[in-house]
């Protein structure tokens, strides 16, 4: 692994550690590292259940590096969202043991997307969400695909599109979170968690796994193709390069009315 990712296992839980300061901000080789984490526990048959985690206090993962998209081609911008969309899913499809994500603080954007690939999802009361890509001319194109199936369309509307904050309770109430515990007992809960689906049989988990992802599917694998070609082609315009430097720089962005 590397200094920014963390990996370790022991007594069937894998644990993979977040640590990219300052805000867990998604570049290539971050979101590779993470992707390998995810990999070494689905190869590992003495792991039985899997932890995503974050050692920044507060911060969960702020999306995505603004530097993957400043000034950069569809092309460029596609082999990260290969990565984060199609690679994500892929890798979750096939893990055959139990993922859960342990947020502790913010979630935003693709760090939206990192926390719900997993099977649960326990925050922290001090958690907060959103999707911010509106505010800076982008659009979260692969929480379109399975969002509104979580909270209902037009909760999920209100969401993407308004860029709002929203915490860890709302999150809850609205079945985007799976459980809500006090922010000094987030590590202990998942790993309970974890301990309990790792002392399941080890068989119907894996094979019952297999089974929940292909009813849960809904053609998902094809929307995330779209979703790759959606977000692309709105990163190369020019209202999203005005918003991406406005944030940059600190500024309100001239939008185009």
């Amino acid at each position: 692994m590397t200094d920014e990712v963390t990996y370790h296992a022991a007594d069937g839980i894998a644990e993979i550690t977040l640590g990219r300061g300052p805000v867990n901000a998604l570049s290539v080789d971050f979101l590779e590292a993470i992707l390998n984490g995810f990999r070494r526990a689905a190869a590992d048959d003495a792991v039985r259940a899997v932890i995503l985690r974050s050692a920044l206090p507060r911060r969960f993962s702020a999306g995505l590096d603004l530097d993957i998209l400043v000034g950069k081609s569809g092309l460029e911008v596609r082999r990260f969202l290969e990565r984060l969309y199609v690679g994500l899913a892929d890798v979750q499809y096939g893990m055959g043991k139990p993922t859960i994500a342990a947020v502790n603080g913010a979630a935003r954007g693709g760090g939206m997307t990192l926390a719900i690939s997993c099977d649960v999802i326990i925050a922290a009361e001090g958690a907060s969400f959103g999707y911010p890509e509106i505010e800076l001319g982008l659009i979260p194109a692969i929480h379109f695909a399975h969002l509104p199936r979580i909270v209902g369309r037009h909760r999920a509307f209100d969401l993407l599109f308004s860029g709002r904050r929203f915490e860890a309770a709302e999150a809850a109430a609205m079945g985007l979170v799976s459980r809500v515990v006090p922010d000094d007992a987030l590590d202990g809960e998942a790993r309970a968690l974890a301990a309990d689906f790792a002392s399941k049989p080890p068989i119907a988990m894996r094979l019952g796994r297999a089974a929940f992802m292909r009813a849960n599917d809904l053609d998902y694998r094809r929307s995330i193709a779209n979703a790759v070609e959606d977000f692309c082609g709105l990163a190369a315009t020019d209202e999203a390069q005005e918003g991406l430097a406005a944030f940059l720089e600190k500024r309100e962005p001239a939008w185009r009315r």
